[in-house]
């Protein structure tokens, strides 16, 4: 990295953790500003996490002490006082630690040329989270602008886990040059290899669920066993729950604290520091801490869950240890008998080094919207130099010139149909031929309502007469009534009422709590690490190792009816309670799948099947109905992603959902405003408002182009679903069976569940399982206890 440097070069640096990426990026800045000390800002480190970005700070700090370096070290995050950052603009550090967001306000400054005219070094830290992402497309701009503003700047790169360097090459390219050509690769040698176990629990392995709360237990005693550990989870409401349970376990009162992004930042901040100080024997965290914190003490790492992903599973693994010459030691915890398969395919794709990786996208138009608005604020711009600028971000590389003039049109007049408004004129072409901001309230909204992370309206969570806890999603808040209780930062509260848009509780409460949901919590099943699911269901040879009650699930699958094959669909078909069930074993991910549900229902009304609603999960998805469709071949035929898929989309209110997320981003609705903050019904009454124009009278806007594309991406995941299609087009199995298949007993629990997104404990589908167990396999026993084995 240190010749790279010299040689002028970017560098993408790929290397396991504990190898030491993070001082081999900042250690020629370090070199050079030892040898030519100066003012002004040197290096930008930019995080996609605030909490890591204090964390490099905090331990880049150590060596420049220890070697008596003149050079000072500082973040700026959403977090950091208004003061503090007036004070960075004016006389920055020589190195700043910072995320896509702030990058983002900074250069929408007009003294922007002035604090990055300095600057020699671009770092961006786990860069395969940000590369592909609305958050990766903001920061891809801002470093166009700033190779502008600092044409002498590098660019660096670090990551331990990439699927395809070649993209994330071309990413940091200069040019936005598709073979990354300008940017020098550099590999760090291979670690030892990771220890990791998948629980076998002495409880019963629950069929369905996602909470793994059985196995609690178990992780508790693997806590009291090693220094500190880390146990992740894959959402927010799991980690309350789980931090509650491994609380009401802990009779040594051991330091177990809880860490996810809806905390306040003050409490995030003090669980970091006590993790740092060795304080801690275990703290429960969502992704807010599995991006390269480096805390050596930890010396393992829990999953409770399947890791959706095997990139996802090596980065949290990696955060145990953190030495490159010795193994980091973690433990699977899988939720239920599916998640078992996934955990062993996540196991083998880590030791095969086969990581998980998606097909890059174009840029977002939304994003870009919203960039040439802070371009704007920043100074007047002329449209063929934004343009030429624009290009050399990778994701926009492709951006035709008449795509960029109708976004540079929307954001000027807000287009055709909002052209009439006002409110929506945010550009004005002076005579000299630049775009200039309209007026400084157009500015200050752009600055109050900056980034790519939409959510649900957030009420602040505060103690009577106390600290701010946290944030919960508004319509969590407005299902309590005064007196309810529920679970949140670690703590039972009791609901007071709303004030100021702030949800007012005290400690304590009685009855069972509930467990505020984050709307997105939950990732899909990533597309290569269920292909691996799917070749070890199809492949007995795999099965060995597998728990027994897992293996014998499995047997009697393949006697009651077959097992999927890796490469086709197995669809069964049977009756209970009165209704016909249809279960398709695609193994697609949630959003897929939740797609296919809606489209198979639309086809099956027109074939008179009378379908009466779905469920889907990561592996399966489930519909019944009045009949079952004779025509396979035809019910999963391609062309349900044309007209079916549009209609759908046109009715359904997930495409009004991601409007509202595009809305936000572009500006068109503010969320945030001087002294105030818009409700979420606010904010939905106003995106609906404009979404219902603008279908009717401009259906070719860019934000209904945004707003599909997003959909087509996201939420509905159709460039998977297409795949799936083209896979099993003439590989359809269809089962006709006299009652349910075991395999179909984990997805037929999910109907009807309580949702809590997520919160219903095991305990819950006890009985409903028993029930279905007895029908399926009626030979085990009516309580479906796989100790007494059936001989076939």
């Amino acid at each position: 990295m240190v010749e790279a440097a010299a040689a002028g070069n970017s560098a993408l640096l790929i290397a396991p953790t504990g190898g030491g990426k993070t001082l081999a990026g900042f250690l020629p800045s370090l070199i050079d500003l030892a040898e030519r000390p100066r003012e002004g800002l040197h290096t930008l480190y930019i995080s996609p996490l605030k909490a890591l970005a204090v964390d490099i700070q905090r331990n880049l700090e150590e060596p420049v002490a220890e070697m008596r370096l003149p050079i000072r070290t500082e973040t700026r995050t959403g977090d950091t006082p208004e003061s503090k950052r007036r004070r960075q603009r004016a006389n920055p550090p020589h190195i700043l630690m910072t995320t896509p967001e702030s990058l983002a306000l900074m250069i929408a400054y007009a003294d922007a040329a002035t604090i990055f005219r300095h600057l020699r070094c671009v770092i961006i830290d786990e860069l395969h989270a940000l590369a592909g992402t609305k958050r990766g497309d903001l920061l891809a701009l801002g470093l166009a602008r700033l190779s502008r503003l600092a044409p002498q700047a590098r660019r660096v790169g670090l990551s331990a886990t990439v699927a395809e360097p070649a993209q994330l090459l071309a990413w940091l390219s200069k040019s936005g040059h598709a073979d990354g050509g300008d940017v020098r690769l550099v590999t760090g040698r291979a670690g030892a290899s990771a220890e990791v176990d998948i629980l076998t629990t002495r409880e019963r392995l629950p069929w369905s669920g996602r909470m793994a709360m059985h196995a609690l237990k178990e992780v508790y005693q693997r806590i009291r066993a090693h220094r500190t550990t880390l146990v992740f989870v894959n959402t927010r409401a799991q980690a309350e729950l789980v931090f509650q349970e491994l609380w009401r376990l802990n009779d040594d009162t051991l330091p177990i604290a809880l860490h996810h992004g809806s905390l306040a930042a003050e409490q995030r901040r003090k669980v970091e520091a006590a993790m740092a100080a060795g304080k801690l024997r275990a703290v429960v965290a969502t992704s807010s801490l599995d991006l390269g914190i480096d805390w050596a003490a930890v010396d393992l790492v829990v999953q409770i869950g399947a890791p959706k992903g095997a990139s996802r599973l090596v980065q949290r693994i990696g955060r145990a240890n953190h030495r490159l010459d010795e193994p980091s030691r973690a433990l699977l915890v899988p939720a239920n008998r599916f998640e078992v398969l996934e955990c062993r395919a996540a196991l083998d794709a880590v030791a095969a080094m086969s990581l998980d990786g998606e097909r890059p996208r174009p840029g977002g138009l939304d994003v870009l919207a919203q960039h040439m608005l802070g371009m704007a604020c920043a100074e007047p711009f002329r449209p063929d130099d934004l343009y030429d600028e624009v290009v050399c971000a990778a994701p926009y590389a492709g951006l035709a010139r008449d795509e960029f003039d109708d976004v540079l049109d929307f954001v000027a007049t807000g287009g055709y149909a909002l052209g009439n408004y006002e409110r929506f004129h945010r550009l004005t072409m002076r005579e000299d031929g630049r775009m200039a901001v309209a007026g400084p309230a157009v500015a200050r909204q752009y600055r109050m309502n900056v980034g790519t992370i939409t959510q649900e309206a957030m009420l602040r969570v505060r103690l009577s007469r106390g600290p701010v806890l946290g944030e919960v999603e508004e319509h969590f808040i407005q299902g309590l009534t005064p007196g309810d209780t529920f679970v949140f930062a670690g703590q039972l509260l009791k609901f007071l009422g709303i004030r100021e848009m702030e949800a007012q509780v005290a400690k304590g409460g009685t009855g069972e709590p509930k467990v505020p949901a984050y709307a997105g919590g939950r990732l899909p099943l990533t597309t290569a690490l269920a292909d691996r699911v799917r070749a070890m269901l199809a492949d007995p040879a795999q099965w060995p190792g597998l728990p027994e009650d897992v293996q014998e699930w499995l047997r009697l699958q393949r006697w009651r009816s077959v097992l999927p094959a890796r490469d086709g669909l197995l669809v069964e078909s049977f009756p209970k309670a009165g209704k016909r069930f249809l279960v398709v074993y695609a193994f697609e991910g949630r959003n897929a799948h939740q797609t296919l549900g809606m489209l198979l229902t639309r086809r099956m009304e027109r074939m008179g099947c009378g379908p009466l609603g779905f469920v889907a999960t990561d592996y399966v998805l489930a519909v019944w109905s009045l009949r079952t469709p004779k025509d396979m071949d035809g019910l999963f035929d391609q062309d349900m992603l044309g007209d079916d898929l549009e209609a759908w989309m046109d009715e359904s209110s997930m495409l009004r959902r991601t409007f509202r997320n595009v809305a936000l981003i572009t500006g068109v609705i503010d969320r945030r405003h001087p002294g105030q903050e818009k409700s979420g019904r606010q904010v939905t009454f106003s995106s609906d408002l404009i979404y219902d124009v603008l279908r009717k009278h401009d259906p070719g806007h860019v934000l209904l182009r945004a707003t599909r594309a997003d959909a087509a991406g996201g939420l509905t995941d159709v460039r998977r679903l297409s795949d799936f299609l083209v896979r099993v087009k003439g590989r359809i199995t269809h089962k006709d069976l006299d009652r349910i298949s075991p395999l179909a007993v984990p997805v037929i629990l999910e109907i009807g569940r309580e949702r809590v997104d997520g919160s219903a404990t095991d305990e819950l589908l006890e009985q409903a399982a028993a029930d279905l167990v007895a029908e399926a396999m009626p030979e085990l026993g009516s309580d479906g206890d796989s100790q007494g084995r059936l001989t076939l």
